[in-house]
């Protein structure tokens, strides 16, 4: 199977760089283009990206040519790693140019016809696709986002849970400083220190939580009819967004049904066959310290959300401990694995991957 050319705005950021590391031998998508800023365009990525994960950029991106923001892409597929104020105008002049585009900002990814997507968690919002392209006069353009990051261990973790009635959450952060991006929080702020604000934080965990655990009806998506309060903090550590969570269940199940609606938990097909995919979207682990940033976030490649410490809570019934890699589960990993959801359904014009060859009663499932 020829593989599907894709670009990456942002390329030489944080999360631009865990794109690159991640789409390195995709089996369906391959880095063809990469988009940066003007400080960056004109140059190759090597001269011009101060790489910060592990390693070195994989050896045929590190002569590739940054191009402008302003570019006219060939690549069908884009990966926005843009922050928020440089997504404006380029996610949508790109996607209404025919480009699908999925975003990891969030200007965009609250409107009603964009889906916020969490495969395992809500892959039929998938279907605001037709609609966004009935109402913008799009044919092959797209716009998909996913969350934000910190919102990736509430959603997948609770999305188990929505059969027994989710009434009332309390959640409480603790997030890695990488969500911050590079160079991100300054040491002498938070080296032996916890930072118990994140601007704009606290409002996006109590709404875009609601939305990805509803319900899509018609052309809409019908909130989760539940409360939800949050509180954010930043706190030392490099990678992995830790929340603890109380929550209140309409049904109030016992603690092991609790454990067997995570342990079985796979969402709906084709998610699990893609190549993205974790083989657990959510592990649970009995030892009462874990999981931990430093040994679990890392757990499914970074895909996999890792909970612990269920127990009752006087207050709300239920309370327990999540945590997911940030730019992996919580950006470009889950940016990819909703670009492998699309190509599976069909969103993708002319990219039919093996799995829709291979098993199309599961892609339109």
């Amino acid at each position: 199977m020829e593989k599907l050319p894709v670009a990456i705005l942002g390329a030489t950021g944080a999360v631009g760089q865990r794109f690159i590391q991640l789409l390195e031998n995709h089996p369906w998508f391959e880095v063809s283009e990469l988009v940066a800023s003007d400080r960056s365009a004109g140059r190759d990525y090597a001269d011009a990206v101060r790489w910060v994960l592990d390693g070195e950029p994989p050896t045929r991106i590190r002569s590739m040519r940054i191009k402008p923001l302003d570019s006219n892409l060939e690549s069908p597929l884009v990966f926005s790693a843009l922050p928020k104020e440089a997504a404006d105008p380029h996610e949508l002049r790109l996607a209404s140019a025919g480009h699908v585009v999925c975003t990891n900002a969030s200007l965009n990814r609250m409107l009603e016809d964009v889906p916020l997507l969490l495969p395992e968690v809500n892959a039929e919002h998938l279907a605001l696709i037709d609609i966004q392209r009935a109402n913008r006069g799009w044919t092959t353009g797209a716009l998909v986002a996913n969350s934000n990051c910190t919102i990736m261990p509430v959603v997948m973790s609770l999305a188990p849970l929505r059969q027994f009635g989710i009434e009332k959450i309390l959640i409480v952060s603790a997030q890695a400083i990488s969500g911050a991006g590079y160079p991100g929080v300054p040491a002498l702020d938070i080296l032996d220190n916890i930072i118990p604000y994140i601007s704009g934080e606290e409002d996006k965990m109590e709404t875009e939580s609601l939305r990805m655990l509803g319900k899509l009806n018609g052309d809409h998506v019908e909130w989760l009819p539940a409360v939800v309060s949050a509180t954010s903090n930043r706190a030392s550590v490099i990678d992995g967004h830790l929340v603890n969570l109380s929550v209140s269940l309409k049904s109030q199940p016992r603690l092991d049904d609790i454990l067997e609606a995570w342990a079985q938990f796979r969402g709906s097909d084709p998610v699990s066959l893609l190549p993205g995919a974790p083989e657990e979207p959510v592990h649970y682990f009995e030892q009462p310290d874990r999981p931990q940033p430093r040994r679990d976030r890392n757990y499914g490649k970074g895909m996999t959300t890792s909970i612990g410490r269920l127990r009752e809570c006087p207050l709300l019934g239920y309370k327990f401990v999540a945590l997911s890699h940030n730019t992996i589960r919580g950006a470009a990993g889950c940016s990819i694995l909703n670009a492998e959801l699309m190509a599976a359904r069909g969103y993708i014009s002319g990219f039919y991957p093996e799995i829709a060859a291979s098993n199309p009663d599961a892609v339109m499932a």
